[in-house]
Order: C-alpha cells, then structure tokens, then sequence
C-alpha cells in the first residue's frame, strides 16, 4: 500500500513540474505589416541626396521576439542613378523589424533595411536606433493578430562605399511611409 501511495505522489509530482513553462504567454500579441512603403532622404550630396525609394515587404512580429526578418517582394529606386541599379540583378535587399503593440493597439519598434548594390561595393543602411523608431495602430488584441496600419519609420541612413566617388557616400535622416507618400514623424 505504501508503494503505492508513493507511486502516485512522485507520478502527481511529475504532471506538475512537467508542465511549468510549457504555456504561451496570454499577453503576447501578433503583428504584422505589408503593402507598399515608400522612403524619402534627406541629406548627402549629388547622387547620394536622391536615392529616395518605394519597397513591398511582409513582417510578422511577436510582441517580446526581436529582429523578425522582412520578407521583401518589391524594391525600386526613383532615382538610380550611378550609385544603384535598378531591377532584380543591380541591388540586394535585406531588413528586419520589431513591432512592439501595445494592448490599446498603438505599435512602435525598430527597423534596418539594407540596400546593396550588386554591381559596386555600394551599400545603403536604413536604421531606426537609436534616434528613430517605427510607429502606428494595430487592430489586434491579446487574442488575435492584428495588423499594422497608418505606419511610419524614422531614423538615419549611411551610404558606404562610392569607390572613391564621394557623390556615392553621405548620410542623413529618412522617413517611410506605408501606403502612402507623405506622413509625419509623431
């Protein structure tokens, strides 16, 4: 009778520890953007200073994971120029993002987004720390995945490279707008 009793203490001692830190936290919210950013700088010099550019990316992004990768679909400068090329073999891209959202729906975070050019040792860096961020509303709540509307990024961007071209070099600030041309940093 004894062992039995002690058997099944240790097997309900088990079932309890067995299932600590196993649950999803229930205030983790979801995410995520899409659609069409565009991207206005400002500063450099000659063809460093238009180097202005609209992007597709996808970003799914759980409030406490950070860096999600953007999945980018489209990419285009309106200005090329010298310094880039465009089209799918003159650049590369590459970015991530974290969206934090808030449980009255309100998002911030942070982004990089690189651009390099496939062609020359050019590279162009969007990034939002320290002295950016990224801003707007979520429809989400502690249950659902919401998705990121009236977005906005802010930060620095540097142009490295130039093979000695100094009109390829420079940096300044930036703003990406999702979905539409014009917005304000908040």
């Amino acid at each position: 009778m004894k062992k039995v009793v002690a058997i099944s203490i240790l097997f309900a001692l088990g079932l309890a520890l067995g299932s600590c830190g196993s649950s999803t936290p229930t205030n983790a919210i979801t995410t995520s953007t899409n659609g069409t950013w565009e991207a206005h700088l400002t500063g450099g010099i000659g063809q460093a200073s238009e180097l202005n550019f609209n992007t597709t990316f996808t970003v799914t992004d759980t409030t406490g994971i950070s860096n999600e990768p953007l999945s980018i679909s489209g990419f285009a400068f309106f200005n090329a120029g010298k310094c880039f090329t465009n089209g799918t073999n003159g650049t590369t891209w590459a970015g991530s993002a974290t969206l934090i959202t808030s449980s009255a729906g309100t998002v911030s975070g942070s982004l990089t987004f690189t651009v390099t050019s496939s062609t020359s040792s050019n590279v162009l860096t969007l990034n939002t720390s320290p002295s950016g961020g990224i801003s707007g509303t979520s429809n989400g709540t502690t249950t659902t995945t919401g998705t990121l509307s009236s977005g906005i990024a802010w930060g620095t961007w540097a142009l490295t490279g130039g093979q000695g071209d100094p009109s390829c070099q420079g940096s300044g600030n930036f703003i990406m707008c999702q979905g539409t041309q014009t917005c304000t940093i908040p």
